[in-house]
Order: C-alpha cells, then structure tokens, then sequence
C-alpha cells in the first residue's frame, strides 16, 4: 500500500509541470532540419577553428615561397675606435675598425638549392589542401550532430505525446471505474489497480519531459549555443529502404570521405618534406649585393661603397644531423601511410556497420508497426471485455501498457532510422 501510494503521489505532483512544458514548446520557434544545420554551420565554434586552422596553413605555403624572391634590409651603423688600434682576440676576423657612420642596403637571392625550395613548397602545399579537407570533415562532423540531436529532439517529442496521452487516457479509465465503484458496480481493487496505472502513466510522462529537456540541450550544443534554447522542430518525412548495394558503398566512401582526403595529402607532403630534408645535402647557391654611404669616415676611405658577389655553401660535415633528419622525414611519411591504410580499413568498417543499422531500423518500421496494430486491437476486446465483466482490471492495465510500450516503440523506430541514415551518408561522404 505505501509504495501504491507514492506512486500516486509522485503523478499527482507530476501533473502540475505538464501545463507549462506543453506552453513554453508551443510557443517556441519553429526550426527545420535544414535550417538546424545552417544554424550550426554558420555559428559552431570548431568550423570556426577548422576553417581558421585551413587560412593559417595556407600562410605558411606564403612563408616557404618567401625564398624564392630577394630579401633585402637596410642598416644604419655608426663605429668609434680606439686610435692606432686592432681587434686582436675573438674569432676570425678583419681587424681594421675606424671611426664612422654609414647607411646602406643590402640585398640577397638565392639562386638555387638544386630542388629543396620547391619541395618545401610542394609539402605546405599539400598539407594546406589537408587542413582545408579537415575543416570539411569537421562541418560533416557538425552537420552529423545536429542531424542525431535533432531526430532524438524529435523522437522526445513524440514520446512526450504518446506519455501525455496514455495519461488522459487512464485518467478516463481511473475516472469510470471510481464511478462504478461508487455504485457498487466496480471493487474497490479495481480502483486501486486503475490509480496505480495513472500514477505510472505519470510517471512515465515526467520522464518523457525529462528526456525532451536533454534533447534540447544537446540540439543547442550542436547548434554551437551555449545555453539550452527550445524549439518547435518540424517532422521529417520517413525516407525509403537504405541503398542494397554495399560494395558501392565502400567505394564512395574510400572516394568521398574528407578524412581519407586529407590523409591521403598529409601522406604526399610528408614524402616531399622527406625529398627537402634529403636535399640538405646539395649545395646552395646565392647571391649577395650590398651598397650605401658613409657620411661620417676617414680619410683613407671613400664616401660610399659597393659590392657584390655569389655564395656558394657546400655540406660537409655536421654531425651527421642531416643524415638524420633525412631518415626522419622519411620514417614519419612512411607512418603517414600506415596511418591512411588503418583509416581505410576503419572507413569500410563504419559504412558496414551503419549500413547494417539501417537495414536493421528499417526492418523496425514495419515491425513496430504491426506490434502497434496489435495492442490497439488487443485493448479494444480488454476493454469490451472489461466492460462486459468478462475480464479483469489487471487484463486491462497489461493491454493498456502494452499499447503505450508500442506507441513508444513506434516513434522510437522512426526518428532512429531518420537517424540511421543520416549515419549511413555520413560514413560514405554524402552528408553536406
């Protein structure tokens, strides 16, 4: 008796809150699949950075191309020395220092470095394209999320319906049968068994607004929002069977995929970052030229000089630190390619799995829906039954449970399969 009677309780108390959920979700604004996703790719933070990170790596094909053209600086440089003296400690050195001030320019280009330049340029390159294949990936990403927060939001809702009218509809059934029971007609169990179904129908509604509140929260975090905002979401119709071929769906993944994309560049740009870092080895040839004037010199010098000349550096020795740095670039492309392969293996993976859900969801359709057919015939005899006396309050509340459990069941197979496809496009790079 004491735990009916909590029951009861816990649904009477539970019906206060009912009222305002229902308002504030009316009264929300209306939102569409496409416009969730539009939201999202608009105003979410990590496409924000993804595209940021893809502007930035493209800088850095500017910064390696920078060698290609001449740099040149100016100087302005002033002296006093000691009279009748030279540098004699430190290094090499020419040790003549005069008294003086002089400005000049000095420009320097390289010539040639026999195919490192190009190869550097080659690898920021690719690895640009990589980050921009990332950022599209990450909007896939994104665009997912909404996708599963906005059918689960859905799926709420219509649960939320269901729970609501499971309890108008055992409110009514509780209501006859306290009638009945005052005119002798109905047990005093028969009510019992009629409020404990009512408070349980309650209880299953608090749970429904519950999960509705959850859902909400996670299709605004989707939505790049940091608060929980509520919406009127608009139905989806139900898309037909998953595509039958699978093998075909692999092969779009393998060629769609933006994650797959960008391996497939990081891989390029590390074996020519391998190539530069072999290069290290050739020479580099340079020029340099450099001119100004000395406003402030003495006598054995002019008012102005020039010079130029081409610098050639030819490795030697150093350590073997080039040697090194050649056997890393390499190591590191080659872990790029087993890198790639385990994302194949992991993409083909997915598109099986998420196919064979989909299968699975659109099997759930039909199922659920003869399952609902079902239990709406078999509480229309409990219910005649009952009315007629031929059956009892409990053969009534397993058939009314076993409607709300269907109903449940329905919508539940519905927004999954929404959402099952949506995961299916996603894993073969369909998803925009």
């Amino acid at each position: 008796m004491t735990k009916r009677f909590l029951l009861i309780v816990l649904a009477a108390a539970s019906g206060v809150t009912v009222k305002s959920s229902f308002a504030q979700t009316s009264t929300a604004p209306k939102l569409t699949l496409k416009q969730a996703e539009a939201i999202a790719l608009k105003n979410h933070p990590l496409i924000q950075a993804s595209q940021l990170s893809a502007l930035a790596a493209r800088q850095v094909v500017t910064q390696v191309k920078s060698a290609y053209y001449p740099f040149a600086y100016g100087s302005l440089t002033g002296a006093g020395a000691l009279s009748d003296s030279r540098i004699a400690a430190g290094v090499l050195n020419n040790p003549i220092i005069y008294n003086r001030y002089a400005n000049g320019v000095t420009v320097s280009q390289l010539i040639t470095d026999f195919g490192r330049t190009p190869q550097l340029v080659a690898s920021s390159s690719l690895h640009a394209q990589a980050q921009e294949e990332n950022a599209q990936a990450t909007r896939e990403d994104v665009v997912l999320q909404v996708d599963r927060a906005y059918y689960a939001a859905l799926r709420a809702q219509a649960v939320l319906t269901v729970a609501e009218e499971t309890v108008k509809q055992r409110q009514l059934v509780a209501d006859r049968v306290t009638a009945l029971a005052k005119s002798k007609l109905k047990s005093g169990l028969d009510v019992s068994f009629a409020n404990v179904n009512l408070a349980e129908a309650k209880l299953i509604l608090v749970s429904a607004q519950n999960d509705m509140a959850g859902a909400f929260a996670q299709l605004s975090a989707a939505l790049g929002y940091q608060d929980s905002r509520t919406y009127s979401l608009v139905d989806e119709p139900v898309p037909g069977t998953p595509p039958p071929n699978l093998s075909d769906l692999v092969a779009q993944a393998v060629q769609n995929r933006p994650e797959l994309a960008s391996l497939r560049f990081d891989s390029e740009s590390a074996y020519r970052f391998a190539k530069a870092e072999r290069d290290l080895w050739l020479p580099t040839v340079s020029f340099v030229g450099s001119a100004g004037l000395i406003p402030l010199h003495q006598d054995p010098l002019t008012d102005r000089y020039a010079a130029a000349g081409l610098n050639i550096n030819i490795p030697i020795f150093n350590g073997r630190l080039y040697s090194a740095r050649a056997a890393e670039a390499r190591l590191r492309a080659e872990a790029a390619d087993q890198t790639l392969r385990d994302e194949l293996n992991r993409v083909a993976r997915d598109v099986r799995l998420a196919w064979s859900s989909a299968q699975t969801g659109f099997q759930r359709l039909g199922l659920t829906q003869q399952l609902l057919n079902n239990t709406d015939l078999a509480l229309d005899l409990a219910q005649q039954r009952y009315k007629l006396g031929l059956g009892s309050i409990v053969e009534l509340s397993q058939a009314q449970l076993n409607q709300t459990q269907a109903r449940i069941e329905q919508a539940s197979a519905k927004y999954d399969y929404q959402a099952q496809l949506a995961n299916l496009n996603y894993q073969i790079g369909a998803l925009h």
